[in-house]
């Protein structure tokens, strides 16, 4: 079937708002039309959700807090099978961002809960999640700000909230800073609701790894007089996050980021002061969004991705996967797992190979994205695992490719006709013309043409899959 520019830019907005996904689901969506797709995507909350009952049938650990690789897993499970992909999209989104990991926390638990909040919360006012994720727990001891009090303060999650998460390096000061610290004392957790000494309430220990929550101690906050960004009250850690969002370099720097995310890759966040935007008009639009919105995320993302920036074909293809996206996009077309199993913590552990391990960041900085996903040893492991996923035809959805293309191959057959099946059945995927010459020379050296019917049914599946395999490898797989 031929790929019309209607079916391209689907699956292109596929790419970016989810995992990707198949031809057959790309001709629905198409039919359904552009900003309908767009709106359904934004707006839609999923219909099926697993329930926690299910995947602890599979998954006994899930949830637990001595550790994270099963919740990483199952995560991962629902970027696979989730009928609303962009739910997750959107929380790994924001797991790049307000980066949280199992290294310091100790505690598999807090992390799962934190990315849940993502999913709930990623697509609301960016004032209320920069509230929220003041008030995770995890982010809380990620950043001591458990170990912060009036008159002996943490800067750590001042710094964080203002460098890394809302405005970016030279848009404040140290006194800044300090003053936002202030704001943020008397944030902590508490293990259980029923414990009340100082020591339980401070600190994960000596209780072990406890369900901890948020807790507010009045006793504990500097209620004092405080100037923050030009402004002067007693403010709270509210206050704060609200003056933040009305700054314009908070504007740029959420803009930024989506443009990064779902665009087209930027340099690394450190770069940004020394670096100019790939396009600056469009995060001066993302932005003016950003405040006639009242700092709506869902509102932005629904320009963004219904812009002209956002569908030229010049951003087609430019950004790298990451191993997550990469992964969670093979296994959406091959369909291994349908339901929780032990075997998915093997799979998510393959990204962690390939440079990213969910809920693992380095450093509060995150991963840094593009090019930087790839060197010698990460690419070999990308490549092999999506090779390895598409041409193994014991996979339901590969099965149901390699049988798809041989219905769709018709005499007069050329071979480099299966070429194009197959890029077409793996989400109508565009290759450059060195690439197309590649595949087409293995196809001419392993098929014949046929200029009659009864003998297309020669061609097997088992071809079909090598076919498929040799696709996963090329370097336009690697891509979004």
């Amino acid at each position: 079937m031929a790929n019309n520019n209607d079916t391209l830019l689907m699956a292109h907005l596929m790419r970016r708002a989810g995992f990707g996904a198949s031809r057959i689901e790309l001709d629905a969506l198409v039919e359904q039309g552009y900003d309908e797709t767009v709106d359904h995507i934004i707006d839609a909350k999923p219909e099926i959700p697993v329930s926690d009952y299910m995947i602890r049938r599979y998954q006994p650990d899930h949830g637990s807090l001595m550790g994270s690789t099963t919740n990483g897993s199952n995560w991962l499970y629902r970027m696979i099978w989730s009928d609303v992909a962009f739910q997750e999209k959107i929380a790994l989104f924001w797991h790049g961002i307000f980066a949280t990991g199992y290294s310091k926390l100790a505690n598999g638990k807090v992390l799962h809960d934190q990315i849940k909040m993502f999913s709930k919360h990623g697509l609301g006012s960016f004032e209320n999640l920069l509230v929220e994720i003041s008030r995770d727990p995890a982010m809380i001891v990620w950043l001591d700000n458990c170990e912060s009090h009036k008159g002996a303060i943490n800067e750590n999650y001042g710094r964080e909230l203002l460098e890394l998460f809302s405005m970016g390096t030279g848009n404040y000061t140290e006194q800044d800073i300090k003053e936002a610290a202030r704001a943020f004392t008397g944030w902590t957790i508490a293990n259980t609701e029923y414990m009340t000494l100082k020591s339980q309430r401070d600190s994960i220990w000596p209780y072990g790894r406890l369900s901890f929550h948020f807790e507010y101690d009045p006793d504990d906050h500097d209620d004092g007089e405080k100037t923050f960004l030009g402004r002067t009250g007693k403010f709270n850690g509210e206050d704060i996050v609200k003056i933040i969002c009305e700054q314009k370099a908070t504007a740029n720097f959420i803009s930024r980021h989506m443009y990064s995310f779902f665009v087209a890759d930027e340099p690394p966040v450190p770069e940004w002061p020394y670096k100019e935007p790939n396009d600056s008009a469009a995060i001066d639009a993302l932005s003016s969004v950003y405040f006639d919105s009242g700092f709506d995320i869902k509102e932005m993302l629904r320009f963004l991705f219904k812009s002209e920036f956002f569908k030229s074909e010049k951003v087609w293809n430019k950004r790298v996967k990451s191993p997550v996206e990469l992964v969670a996009g093979a296994l959406r077309l091959t369909k291994e797992f349908d339901r929780p199993s032990r075997e998915e913590y093997f799979t998510c552990l393959r990204t962690s190979y390939m440079g990213q391990w969910l809920m693992h960041p380095p450093s509060v900085e995150g991963w840094h994205w593009g090019t930087e996903w790839l060197d010698s040893g990460t690419l070999v492991e990308r490549v092999n695992f999506s090779s390895s996923s598409l041409g193994n035809l014991k996979s339901a959805g590969v099965k149901n490719i390699a049988e798809n293309i041989r219905k769709s191959i018709k005499a007069p057959f050329k071979p480099e006709q299966v070429i194009d099946l197959a890029l077409d059945q793996l989400g109508a995927l565009i290759v450059s013309d060195n690439t197309r010459s590649n595949l087409v020379e293995y196809a001419e050296s392993n098929f014949k043409s046929i200029d009659d019917d009864s003998k297309i049914a020669d061609i097997s599946n088992e071809d079909v899959g090598e076919v498929l395999k040799l696709v996963g490898a090329m370097p336009e797989f690697q891509r979004a």
